[in-house]
């Protein structure tokens, strides 16, 4: 029992300065990486060079529900990075799963207005500390549309407007919830699901994203059979740009 008690005592004292090593860490990080009070401005310089509207349309509540839940189900919780998903990720690596992913919007927001181009341990280092300093510094409808604003929908499509448009042929608020999932599954291979290009790859994503919004409840089975029941030619129909 003592030998217990005393592993115990060793094993919380452990633990106690890895927190405080990690917090330290941490700490310094957010003093070295950049303020976020730019980002606007860099949104807006990225959506000039893409020819994409700024600012953007307010995201809708069918995409955002299928972002989120596909991308960051967590997203109206976290402090702008989700520990629980940094720890899977952790735990991956260590048994040889590889990269699994867990890079909440933030990050992801983070990446593509900060670190494009860049990679490494220190690159997403910086992106962690870069995300809570968006979380902090912005509302999460702010998050969400510059996160549209400047995101890659495949086709030759940035931002959620033209991708809406050049998809579908409508804008963002009239998304159907299929439409709204098949866009939310592009971004993370927006060239390799590419709905024109490779319809299949494009409807399995959109399947993807219908069964998470089924898993976090903004979707009931039913809802989802009946969207999933809408053929690819019919969401496709009006592709080529919305009616002025």
């Amino acid at each position: 029992m003592r030998r217990f008690v005393r592993f115990a005592r060793r094993l919380a004292l452990v633990v106690l300065a890895l927190l405080l090593v990690s917090a330290i860490g941490f700490g310094g990080l957010l003093l070295v990486t950049p303020s976020v009070g730019n980002a606007r401005q860099l949104a807006s310089a990225q959506d000039r060079a893409h020819r994409a509207p700024y600012p953007g349309p307010v995201i809708p509540y069918r995409f955002a529900a299928a972002l989120e839940a596909t991308e960051d189900h967590r997203f109206n919780s976290e402090p702008g990075i989700d520990l629980i998903a940094i720890a899977r990720v952790i735990v991956d690596k260590v048994v040889g799963k590889g990269d699994t992913g867990g890079a909440t919007l933030y990050q992801q927001l983070a990446k593509m207005l900060y670190t494009q181009g860049r990679s490494g341990l220190l690159v997403e280092a910086e992106q962690v500390a870069l995300a809570v300093k968006l979380r902090f510094s912005y509302s999460r409808p702010e998050i969400l549309r510059m996160y549209g604003d400047v995101a890659y929908f495949g086709h030759g499509f940035y931002g959620l407007e033209n991708a809406s448009c050049g998809y579908f042929g409508v804008p963002p608020a009239q998304l159907s919830w299929p439409q709204s999932a098949m866009l939310a599954g592009l971004v993370q291979a927006p060239t390799a699901d590419d709905p024109l290009v490779y319809p299949a790859n494009g409807r399995a994503r959109e399947q993807h994203v219908i069964g998470r919004l089924v898993a976090v409840g903004a979707l009931t089975q039913r809802q989802a059979d009946a969207a999933l029941a809408v053929p690819l030619s019919t969401l496709l129909r009006h592709a080529g740009g919305c009616r002025s």
